[in-house]
């Protein structure tokens, strides 16, 4: 809500502005009333809405007419006051003050008006068979009272419907000549229904109408008091109950009623509640929370974020296959003002044999998103309503800041979960192939993915050791000569040639020699395309002669052209390098679990316990006839550690 309210009083000479000021604040009639009272400032704890309130007056003596227009542009409601037994005042309100105000505000954002019929006490009748005409005319006029500043009668009701045709205006909520809602407060409430519609069957059930209660009213409706609410809905509404419970119709009958019955500080919290401002839009406070991200770090959903991801998917996975079809996806994303997903989604991760993205392709975008956009994914939980399911202060709350990667090296150990690689190569190497093969797609599913739909990356689990990581994998625009920071700054790098093509090496020499031979960054080289033949390299030095001469790994051997899915050992060894970037890897045999490369690859790391004991069973099961052997082994294992 606004911090503040500004109430500007208007009206011809006369008629009582001021006395209904001074009345409010004496609590009595004035004997003398000034010509013009001072501007007063109603402290917050006095008012209903715990707002402050300031209350101008105008007077045609003492103030000019460039001073009324200033006032008028300041205001955030005008009351126009008249007097009861006065034609001509009553007259002035249509033919002078509202089309004053009117020519002095912007069109798109008119201010509330109220209708004001000061010195009730004079009159024995009622002026609002007269003003009723003049309300229907003008959509600005919020409400009409009349009140007497003599007998203070309506004096307190008058500022504080003043007070709410601000804080709780009708203008945006509702048209009152269609007696409907007005679409934007549909499309608003109808994304509050499917929030709580925590299970996604229509219908608010009465665990869900609790939920919505606690959630907007702090406090739970009694059981007899949800049936009255249903048994309201049922006598004016043939379907806005089914199955005991509240439909998206019933629903937004109540909001109307309770407008009708001018109530509109009930849907207005409701509103706010789930983000919205004066204008139906959700507030970027609501939809940025500021995450303070230091430099050399990364974001990441923590476990609370993920159950909530999760059981947004098994509200919508209506077929319960695992996997999210296009309608199921367009339903989950009816809460968005837009589609955030592309057709390059599906090329990002993992799907199922109709191309649907399943389960964990699905946690795999929204890791991937929180990792690259974090300002972009906390307005997504936004959309969806995280911090309102999960009662958090905001959605900022679903995020972890990993701690910087120069401590993860000094402490030799990291608790990050996403791992990002570069892949390198020149173009028509294999880049696009060494991504989808990742997803599992070998290379015929890859030739059916359209041009247009072609993702520069890809991310999926990998277990390291027992733990789920999540690998992204970015392909690199191939300019040697240009390379950004985002392009530079990855856990692991991985420079792709073709076997096939004799000068595909050098362009994997030149970026390392310019980008990464210095560089604490572990890389590999990938020989694509492995199964055709491979022929001798234009570059001064052969590829192995290179990554000897470097102190890299031999170059490892890919190809996608298989029947089945490719094998995922090589990515699961590029996350073990992310992870363990100063443990130098000196053997990538394929079994990835054999003695040599557990002792090499773990050396003075806090898994070393775990390596003893798995340790044990190779030793055991692979190397030795004898249990003699297996505690001579270990000791050496401690001594070698030791001085690594």
């Amino acid at each position: 809500m606004r911090k503040d309210v500004r109430i500007l009083l208007v009206g011809e000479p006369k008629v009582g502005k001021t006395s209904l000021i001074m009345s409010l604040v004496s609590e009595e009639f004035p004997d003398e009333v000034p010509l013009r009272a001072e501007e007063i400032t109603i402290p917050a704890d006095v008012t209903p809405e715990r707002v402050p309130t300031h209350i101008v007056d105008y007077s045609e003596a003492e103030q000019s007419d460039e001073q009324l227009y200033q006032e008028i542009s300041k205001a955030n409601v005008i009351c126009i006051v008249y007097s009861v037994n006065s034609k001509k005042s009553i007259e002035k309100v249509t033919s002078h003050w509202i089309p004053l105000i009117n020519d002095r505000t912007d069109k798109d954002s008119r201010v509330p008006l109220i209708l004001v019929g000061n010195k009730s006490d004079l009159v024995e009748h009622s002026s609002m068979e007269t003003i009723l005409p003049i309300m229907n005319q003008f959509q600005d006029i919020e409400t009409c009272v009349e009140c007497s500043a003599k007998n203070l009668k309506n004096i307190s009701e008058l500022f504080y419907y003043a007070q709410k045709a601000v804080l709780h205006p009708t203008g945006p909520l509702y048209c009152p000549e269609e007696k409907e809602l007005k679409l934007s407060c549909i499309k608003a409430l109808t994304r509050i229904f499917k929030i709580t519609d925590l299970d996604n069957d229509g219908i608010l059930n009465d665990n869900e109408l609790n939920f919505f209660q606690r959630t907007c009213f702090n406090t739970p409706l009694a059981p007899q008091a949800l049936e009255d609410v249903k048994n309201v809905v049922r006598r004016n509404m043939a379907d806005g109950v089914k199955d005991n419970g509240l439909t998206l119709k019933g629903f937004l009958f109540l909001h109307t009623l309770f407008i009708q019955r001018g109530r509109h500080e009930t849907t207005w919290t409701v509103l706010r509640r789930f983000g919205y401002d004066d204008d139906l839009e959700l507030t970027q406070e609501y939809l940025f929370p500021i995450v303070k991200i230091p430099p050399d770090c990364t974001t990441e959903l923590n476990h609370n974020a993920y159950l909530f991801l999760q059981s947004v998917f098994d509200k919508h996975d209506k077929d319960r296959d695992c996997a999210l079809s296009p309608e199921e996806v367009k339903d989950l994303f009816k809460v968005f003002p837009y589609m955030p997903w592309g057709p390059d989604v599906n090329n990002t991760v993992c799907t199922n044999d109709k191309g649907w993205i399943t389960y964990q392709g699905y946690l795999s975008q929204w890791t991937l998103t929180t990792y690259l956009d974090v300002q972009r994914s906390l307005e997504y939980l936004g959309y969806l309503g995280y911090s309102i399911v999960y009662e958090q202060e905001s959605q900022a709350a679903a995020i972890t800041v990993t701690r910087s990667k120069r401590i993860d090296l000094q402490k030799k150990q990291t608790q990050r979960s996403v791992f990002r690689c570069n892949v390198f190569g020149a173009a028509g190497s294999g880049k696009s192939g060494f991504l989808q093969a990742f997803l599992g797609r070998n290379l015929q599913r890859q030739k059916q993915i359209r041009e247009a739909h072609k993702s520069y990356y890809a991310i999926s689990t990998t277990y390291v050791y027992g733990q789920e990581k999540y690998l992204l994998l970015h392909e690199a625009i191939p300019d040697v000569d240009f390379l950004s920071e985002e392009e530079l700054a990855c856990d692991v790098v991985c420079l792709v040639y073709d076997v096939n093509d004799p000068c595909s090496f050098e362009y994997c020499a030149k970026v390392y020699k310019q980008y990464f031979i210095d560089s604490k960054t572990p890389c590999v080289v990938i020989a694509a395309k492995s199964d055709l033949h491979e022929v001798r390299q234009h570059y001064s030095l052969s590829p192995h002669d290179f990554c000897r001469k470097h102190k890299l790994h031999p170059p490892q051997s890919f190809t996608c052209n298989t029947t089945t899915a490719p094998n995922k050992d090589l990515y699961t060894r590029l996350t073990t390098m992310a992870m363990y970037p100063h443990a130098r890897l000196r053997c990538m045999c394929s079994c990835n679990r054999c003695t040599y490369c557990l002792c090499q690859s773990l050396l003075k790391l806090e898994l070393l316990r775990s390596v003893k004991a798995q340790l044990r069973r190779v030793v055991h099961n692979r190397c030795c006839s004898s249990r003699f052997w297996l505690p001579l082994f270990l000791f050496f294992l401690h001594v070698f550690t030791l001085f690594y």
